[in-house]
């Protein structure tokens, strides 16, 4: 018979519920305990779930029988000890995106997972999306030639909050961070590290960045143009350029959606897919995968994939002027118009 994974859940905002949804379809998963900084809110997800443990205190979850995964749903601030806790604890690991905050709490991450020999992923779900699947299939079998540049957006018009996530910079708000990783994820994940990189970022009242927009350069004149933005509502769509033809991952992109490949000369041609859930199943099967084999990451989302991905935001922080004073440390250098920049390590 094939084992059914228990999984548990630290942080139950909206994006853990989705989740949770998910885990409900699937035959080899189990949500098996929930938690929370109040008990009566881990109740109450508990009982929407049919959850046999519910805690009160996220350390309390360490001693939960039989618990083989964590799935890390905090905030952005909070990716790196909440992961290192549960990996100290031997507990396999997936932990929301961004990783965490820079590149130095992502890399005490990675540590631990290699200290404890207990498995650790990012959770960046569109990585594991059949659309993301095909798109690299087409691209794979040359069908719209050889890659020449990337352009893709991630944009929402956000309520302007300053106690809330979003909004609030001592909480790792903003919309790089938020949303502006998936465009940079696509073009890490098809091109590569930039050579050069322009970032330009607009900080709202709160000292986040409401808007950031960035432009990478490439070997052989490559180049992705990359846009995100939490108070304004884009296309979201993805653009793949090559020699001979485009892909377009439809709205919105990063998530459940269609695909459309269009080859100089041919008529368009649209790809759909039959998605029977939110989408957050595929990363969880990959999970799963990794699990039975004994691995301590995932081949298609490795630690040094993640790695890559949080140092390119890194930079691209530090071009935009992007910071956050109670996990970056701070060095003047001297920049064109006096910017102020800072160091991550």
């Amino acid at each position: 018979m094939a084992k059914i994974f228990n999984w548990g859940i630290i942080g139950l905002g909206k994006i853990a519920n989705k989740f949770a949804q998910d885990l409900q379809g699937m035959k080899s998963a189990k949500l098996h305990a929930v938690a929370s900084r109040s008990l009566n809110k881990a109740k109450a997800f508990g009982e929407q779930y049919n959850v046999e443990h519910c805690y009160g205190s996220y350390h309390e979850m360490l001693h939960c029988p039989k618990l083989d995964v964590v799935y890390i749903a905090t905030p952005h601030i909070f990716h790196s000890s909440n992961a290192i806790m549960c990996l100290n604890a031997k507990i396999p690991v997936l932990c929301e995106k961004p990783f965490a905050m820079n590149a130095s709490e992502v890399r005490r991450m990675v540590a631990a997972s290699k200290n404890n020999n207990t498995f650790l992923m990012e959770a960046l779900w569109t990585r594991f999306l059949p659309t993301m699947k095909k798109t690299l299939s087409i691209i794979e079998k040359g069908t719209i030639g050889e890659l020449t540049s990337i352009k893709a957006d991630f944009g929402f018009k956000g309520t302007v909050d300053p106690e809330t996530r979003l909004f609030n910079q001592n909480l790792g708000g903003g919309s790089l961070l938020d949303v502006g990783i998936y465009p940079v994820f696509l073009s890490l994940l098809l091109l590569g590290k930039p050579t050069d990189i322009k970032a330009v970022a607009s900080i709202g009242k709160t000292n986040v960045d409401e808007s950031c927009g960035m432009l990478l350069k490439y070997p052989d004149n490559k180049m992705a143009i990359l846009h995100s933005s939490i108070v304004t509502k884009t296309s979201t769509e993805a653009y793949i350029y090559g020699t001979k033809g485009t892909i377009r991952i439809n709205t919105r992109w990063h998530e459940p959606t269609s695909l459309t490949v269009m080859v100089d000369g041919k008529e368009p041609k649209d790809y759909f897919f039959d998605f029977d859930s939110n989408g957050y199943r595929y990363e969880a099967e990959e999970v799963h995968r990794c699990l039975r084999a004994k691995k301590l990451g995932s081949e298609l989302l490795s630690h040094h994939f993640s790695l890559d991905l949080i140092e390119l935001l890194d930079e691209i922080r530090m071009v935009a002027g992007i910071y956050y004073p109670n996990n970056d440390r701070y060095t003047k250098m001297i920049q064109p118009k006096n910017d102020s920049h800072f160091s991550l390590n």
